[in-house]
């Protein structure tokens, strides 16, 4: 089956997703790649959204974290203090899924401005609960489509914090868990570099070149020594995610491909 990139990059993202793992998910990308794996590889994974659902199963995909639907589809419903509290800062989340507007070249992530903050450029959608997601989630996901305007060198605005300035600087901060594992976007897989915390590509998807990557970079992107290519997305893979995307399309009046 033909496929593009944006499936491509939201198989990729579903397949790092372990079965049986605590997700708490943020909206858009992050929430069509965990559904892809609750609906494939990943049948028991625990969503968690900020609102208050834990163990959502929705069959369409929320508009926002007040959709009826995730309430309606959850285990239980609690209050958002508990989800942050108990479940977030007490250590009970395995993975945070994260989206970005920029990401810099240590996983840290611009949600807010572009420019300077008292004129900005453009004003983002905000921070949300993604800042207490990258602070104290175990690990973290981010997922996003590569630009040069995306992945800068400098963030104008660090929203949520991945590695920091790299090397120990997310120990030196204080928080827990092991910060941004992957960054997943529509070209390659990147994953920090031992030691230093850069985000190196690991695994290109298939057809990609290096000089793409390199092109959609604002900084000096490396490669690891050894660079994988993605696995193409299966039939089984592509049919949950078309359907995924139809229902949802349906269910909220809109041409399939902007659900």
């Amino acid at each position: 089956m033909t496929y593009t990139t944006n499936e491509m990059m939201t198989v990729a993202a579903a397949r790092r997703l372990k079965n049986g793992s605590v997700c708490f998910v943020g909206i858009g990308l992050p929430s069509k790649a965990a559904n892809l794996a609750r609906l494939t590889s990943s049948p028991d994974v625990v969503l968690i959204y900020e609102s208050g659902p834990i163990g959502a199963k929705p069959s369409v995909l929320p508009l926002s974290i007040g959709d009826g639907e995730l309430a309606e589809t959850a285990d239980t419903v609690v209050p958002t203090g508990e989800i942050f509290r108990y479940w977030l800062q007490g250590g009970r989340i395995d993975v945070g899924f994260l989206g970005a507007a920029q990401v810099d070249r240590f996983g840290n992530i611009n949600t807010t401005v572009v420019g300077d903050y008292h004129a900005p450029k453009v004003r983002l959608p905000g921070a949300g609960g993604a800042p207490e997601i990258a602070g104290s989630a175990k690990s973290v996901l981010i997922i996003l489509k590569q630009s040069a305007r995306s992945f800068v060198d400098k963030l104008d605005f660090i929203t949520s914090v991945g590695h920091g300035e790299g090397g120990d600087s997310r120990k030196r901060l204080g928080l827990p868990g092991a910060g941004p594992v992957g960054i997943i976007t529509d070209l390659c897989i990147m994953e920090p570099e031992a030691g230093t915390h850069e985000f190196v590509v690991t695994a290109l998807h298939p057809g990609v070149t290096r000089e793409q990557v390199v092109a959609a970079t604002g900084w000096a992107i490396r490669f690891a020594d050894n660079v994988e290519t993605t696995a193409a997305p299966t039939e089984t893979e592509l049919t949950a995610l078309r359907d995924l995307e139809a229902r949802t399309a349906a269910a909220h009046g809109q041409a399939p491909g902007e659900a």
